[in-house]
C-alpha cells in the first residue's frame, strides 16, 4: 500500500497541468535571483570601473599635490588645494560664465522646445516626420554639430550673415567677440538639445485630459487662456524637471567650448568643466583639479536642492 501512495505522490504522477503551474513558480521564485545578479553584472562592473572607483579617486587626489607623472610624488597636503581655490579669481569666472550659460540656456531652451511641442501636438499632416527632423540633432555628434556651426557663424563667408545682410544688419563676428560668444554658443546648445526636450513637453502635453479643454472652452475661454491656466499648471512636474536637468547639464558643458571657442575670445567661454579639464590635462595638476571637480559637484548639488525645496513650496501653496 505504501508503494501505490508513493507513486502516486511521486512527480511523474502529477498532472501536466499542475506540473507546469509548479515549474513557472520555481522559475520566478527567489532562488533565481542568482540569475538577475549575472545580468545586470555587467552593467554594475562598468558603474564600478568608471564611476564609483573614478569619484573616489578623485576625492583622493583632492587632498594631494599630484602634479607629476608618477603616484610616489603626489605628498598629502590636506585642505591646501580647497584654500587655494577659495582665492583663485580664473577658477571663480569660469563658474560665472557657466552661471551665464545656464541663465540663458535652460529657460529659453525650455520656452523654444515648449512651442515646438504645442506645434508638434497638433493633427497635422506628416507631424512624425517633423518630430524625426527636431529629434535628429540630438542624436547628432557634438563635434560634427560644432563644425557645421562654425561655417555657419563664419564672420566673412557664413550663412548667418550673410541673412542678416539680406535685412539690412551689419555682419557680427559670432565667435570672435567677446559680448556674442557666448550667447552664440547657447544658440547652439537649443538648436542641439531643443528636440530632446520638445519629446518630454509631448509626453507632458499628452497626459492632459482633452475633456478641461473642452469644459474651459465652454465656459468661454480662448486659447491663451487655456494654456495658462490649464496647460502651463499641468505642466508643472515636466517643467520642474527639464530645470532640474537643464541646470545641471549646463553647468556641465564642454564639447562645444572645447571645439568652437576652446574657452575665449578672452576667456569669455571658459567656463568650470573647460577649465578643470584644462588644469588636469594641460597643466597636469591632477590634486587641484580634483579639488574644483568636487566644489563643481557641490555647487550643481545646492542648486538642485534649492530647486527641489522652492518645487515642494510651490506644491504646499497650491495644496493649502
Amino acid at each position: 500500500m505504501s508503494r501505490v501512495i508513493d507513486a502516486a505522490s511521486s512527480p511523474r504522477s502529477t498532472p501536466p497541468g499542475n506540473f507546469v503551474q509548479n515549474a513557472w513558480r520555481r522559475f520566478w521564485s527567489r532562488s533565481n535571483e542568482k540569475a538577475g545578479y549575472l545580468f545586470i553584472l555587467p552593467s554594475l562592473i562598468h558603474l564600478i570601473v568608471f564611476l564609483v572607483i573614478p569619484l573616489v579617486f578623485s576625492f583622493f587626489l583632492s587632498f594631494r599635490d599630484w602634479d607629476r607623472p608618477t603616484f610616489t610624488d603626489a605628498p598629502y597636503i590636506g585642505l591646501e588645494n580647497y584654500e587655494f581655490l577659495l582665492g583663485d579669481r580664473r577658477f571663480w569666472q569660469a563658474i560665472l560664465n557657466s552661471a551665464y550659460y545656464t541663465a540663458l540656456a535652460v529657460p529659453l531652451g525650455m520656452a523654444i522646445s515648449l512651442g515646438i511641442a504645442l506645434i508638434m501636438n497638433q493633427k497635422l499632416k506628416g507631424v512624425n516626420i517633423f518630430r524625426t527632423l527636431f529629434f535628429m540633432p540630438v542624436i547628432s555628434s557634438w563635434v560634427a554639430v560644432s563644425i557645421i556651426w562654425l561655417t555657419l557663424l563664419d564672420p566673412t563667408v557664413g550663412i548667418v550673415n550673410y541673412v542678416l545682410g539680406l535685412i539690412g544688419l551689419p555682419p557680427v563676428n559670432w565667435l570672435g567677440n567677446a559680448a556674442t560668444a557666448m550667447p552664440a554658443l547657447v544658440i547652439i546648445s537649443i538648436w542641439k538639445s531643443a528636440g530632446f526636450s520638445m519629446v518630454i513637453w509631448l509626453a507632458g502635453l499628452q497626459s492632459i485630459p482633452r475633456e478641461l479643454y473642452e469644459v474651459a472652452s465652454i465656459d468661454g475661454a480662448n486659447r491663451l487662456q487655456s494654456f495658462l491656466r490649464i496647460t502651463l499648471p499641468l505642466l508643472a512636474p515636466t517643467s520642474f524637471f527639464l530645470a532640474i536637468t537643464g541646470v545641471i547639464g549646463s553647468f556641465q558643458v564642454f564639447s562645444p567650448v572645447w571645439v568652437i571657442t576652446k574657452g575665449g575670445p578672452l576667456g569669455a567661454t571658459d567656463v568650470a568643466v573647460f577649465h578643470i579639464y584644462r588644469r588636469a590635462f594641460e597643466a597636469f595638476d591632477f590634486g587641484y583639479a580634483s579639488a574644483q571637480a568636487w566644489v563643481l559637484f557641490a555647487l550643481i548639488f545646492v542648486a538642485t536642492v534649492l530647486q527641489l525645496l522652492y518645487m515642494r513650496r510651490r506644491s504646499d501653496e497650491i495644496l493649502y
